[in-house]
């Protein structure tokens, strides 16, 4: 509420392009963690019409919170509830905004909430009453939709590319996995294609490779980068110098570059934070430079002070 609040207020005086949530909008998926954040962010309009959302793992591969050793079969009706519960909330945000690549044609059609329009009804059914058959036949819409496309406002303007980095995990241990298929690649390649001037945000959740840094927990140093990270920055490599990757999912604060391909890891402003402890973010400015390059200037550090809470007597 307060990081919310906090930007809404920038936002007044300053207007943003954009609002973007790198993934992780709940702990575990569920439908009330999805409420509070629809509570949140719907107190701001003006916001929501800026916002960009993308998955997280913890909005689609945590299997039970409370029982680290559950197994999540493939064909689980569980995790295909949390996809449709991820999909139609990013739908819900930004479903008039952004498009998605035909399956047949490879272009840019229809826009999200059009596509989706045919399976909301499974989608309904499902979400209501469960069950095997109703969630075999939503398999592979979660997946189709990605890359999502916000498109430049002209041929040489800046475009969002927004990917789903989440592995198919069906255990507790493996849940932060990350992976951009070879399909969303060549999705990729053909939306930015479509407008060879413009410049790109990429946007996923897990972070490309792991960064020079030391740190001490086995968490910290297996299974959190994407497994085909070398891979998907050889795909970048031809657009390095018209684009930027954002993601989040590490939760470290981190600017810098793999080759030509510059690359911005989001801190978290709520994960591992309390009421009462500082928190902060950042507002990125990128700036048009020649020959189709794309600047990232001076980032502006936004800082939240924490609220005190009363002890209990």
């Amino acid at each position: 509420m307060r990081v919310m609040a906090r930007i809404a207020a920038i936002h007044a005086t300053h207007p943003l392009d954009f609002v973007l949530v790198s993934g992780d909008m709940t702990d575990a998926g569920l439908a009330t963690e999805w409420a509070e954040f629809f509570d949140a962010v719907e107190q701001h309009p003006g916001l929501v019409a800026r916002t960009i959302l993308l998955p997280g793992n913890h909005d689609l591969n945590i299997v039970d919170r409370a029982n680290p050793a559950r197994l999540d079969l493939p064909f689980s009706t569980g995790k295909r509830l949390r996809q449709m519960r991820t999909l139609s909330a990013i739908a819900a945000v930004q479903g008039d905004r952004v498009r998605v690549i035909a399956r047949n044609s490879g272009r840019l059609t229809q826009t999200l909430n059009e596509a989706l329009a045919p399976h909301r009804p499974g989608i309904v059914d499902f979400a209501n009453n469960g069950g095997l058959r109703r969630s075999l036949e939503l398999e592979g819409i979660f997946e189709d939709q990605f890359p999502m496309i916000l498109p430049p406002d002209s041929e040489d303007g800046l475009g969002v590319a927004i990917l789903n980095s989440n592995a198919q995990t069906h255990f507790s241990f493996t849940n932060a996995l990350g992976l951009v298929s070879i399909e969303q690649g060549r999705r990729l390649a053909a939306a930015v294609g479509e407008y060879p001037k413009a410049r790109w945000i990429i946007a996923l959740h897990h972070h490309l490779i792991e960064y020079p840094m030391p740190v001490v927990a086995f968490s910290e140093r297996v299974g959190t980068a994407l497994v085909n990270g070398s891979w998907f920055i050889r795909k970048l490599g031809p657009l390095g110098a018209g684009i930027v990757v954002m993601h989040g999912h590490r939760h470290i604060d981190w600017i810098g570059a793999c080759g030509a391909v510059k690359i911005i890891s989001a801190p978290s402003p709520v994960m591992g934070t309390t009421d009462d402890a500082p928190t902060h973010f950042h507002i990125h400015t990128l700036a048009a430079g020649p020959d189709g390059q794309l600047r990232l200037l001076v980032p502006e550090r936004v800082e939240i002070t924490g609220v005190a809470t009363q002890s209990a007597g």
